[in-house]
């Protein structure tokens, strides 16, 4: 069936797999013969129990997750793990945290209020536009953990190589890059992301945790529903959970899982991208904001160099059939979000349009 969609490059929400939204429409009224909606049931049905169950196992075969992590399903999405994160990692009180982008420096000012934060590196002197060496960081002696955001949504940086912690914890921040390629879970203490950037609905952050990261000896004041130890030990059911995000996050595990894992995702959006920088690399009117090192491939981020004329482009670009294509409020431009679900199709009919709009306006 052919639908009527645009080519949605939002950063999220964002596109969906339609074989996965055509699924979801099919099940809608009536999940498995269980007679009613996903988002109608009781989570402590063992229908609701098999989907989280059934999630959670694709995502460890997805991702490798080893047996000694947790895999925890939490409302509040990402940021709600800036403050969750030093409340309860937090040992000596102190945090090393590198700023790469807005989302970093958002994280590490939430960290301020619960212990001291040392920015053992930033990128902000250029505006965000780099990874900054962390070949051989300040990582202090009492550390807790040394913070990432790995791939900056707004700026559109990633790092080529993950930071030497010098044997500290290492937590990242994966919302925006989250199954967009294979991922050494062992290399890391905690990785967590929002997921309706590249997996889901918003309202929900997955957190993959190593099980001794998970402490009860921790400040008897933190609400119970921050403490992860809570989520980990109920199955991530305390409450009632984001039940609609799990389940669709669940289809999001299995289409990947049939379509070639991460490992092809990988490829793909490497393709995906050489297409968007090749253009920005060869045009005369559109440059790329990013140094080549540390260019995403879920982001990219673009300008014309007059804010008049980005607007202006943002504008043909929508009436044309490509939305969400106006960059974050805080930078301008525009940026073109390309996560697993947006084809190469579109991803070649957008340039082919700026192509033709630079020919026009030159």
């Amino acid at each position: 069936m052919k639908y009527d969609r645009v080519y949605n490059f939002s950063a999220g929400p964002a596109t969906m797999p339609v074989e996965v939204l055509e699924e979801i429409r099919d099940e809608m009224l009536n999940y498995k013969g269980s007679g009613m909606c996903v988002m109608e049931m009781s989570h402590r049905s063992k229908v609701f129990q098999q989907i989280i169950d059934e999630a959670e196992a694709d995502l460890r075969t997805l991702m490798g997750i080893p047996d000694n992590y947790k895999v925890l399903f939490i409302q509040g999405g990402a940021t709600l793990e800036f403050a969750m994160i030093p409340m309860n990692l937090c040992k000596n009180g102190v945090f090393d945290y590198i700023v790469t982008g807005n989302w970093s420096k958002k994280a590490a000012t939430e960290a301020k209020k619960y212990g001291k934060v040392n920015v053992i590196a930033s990128s902000e002197d250029k505006n965000y536009s780099y990874i900054p060496d962390c070949s051989d960081l300040p990582i202090d002696d009492d550390a807790d953990y040394v913070y990432i955001c790995e791939n900056e949504t707004i700026h559109g940086t990633t790092y080529p190589v993950l930071p030497n912690t010098k044997g500290k914890i290492l937590v990242s921040d994966q919302s925006s890059m989250f199954l967009s390629k294979p991922c050494n879970v062992s290399d890391y203490g905690l990785i967590y992301g929002g997921v309706q950037k590249n997996v889901g609905p918003a309202g929900l952050a997955i957190v993959i945790i190593r099980e001794d990261l998970i402490r009860e000896d921790i400040d008897p004041k933190i609400p119970v529903y921050l403490r992860f130890d809570t989520h980990a030990n109920n199955g991530s059911m305390y409450n009632t959970p984001n039940c609609w995000a799990i389940y669709v996050c669940g289809k999001v595990f299995k289409y990947l899982l049939k379509n070639g894992g991460l490992e092809a995702m990988a490829k793909r959006n490497e393709d995906k991208a050489k297409v968007m920088y090749d253009f920005l690399d060869s045009s005369k009117m559109f440059k790329g904001t990013v140094v080549k090192k540390d260019r995403s491939l879920m982001n990219i981020p673009f300008v014309t160099g007059d804010k008049d004329k980005d607007a202006a482009v943002v504008a043909a670009t929508k009436a044309a059939g490509f939305d969400n294509l106006k960059g974050h409020k805080s930078v301008g431009g525009l940026r073109a979000s390309i996560y697993n679900a947006m084809p190469k199709e579109g991803v070649e009919a957008l340039v082919e349009f700026l192509k033709k709009y630079e020919a026009e306006n030159a």
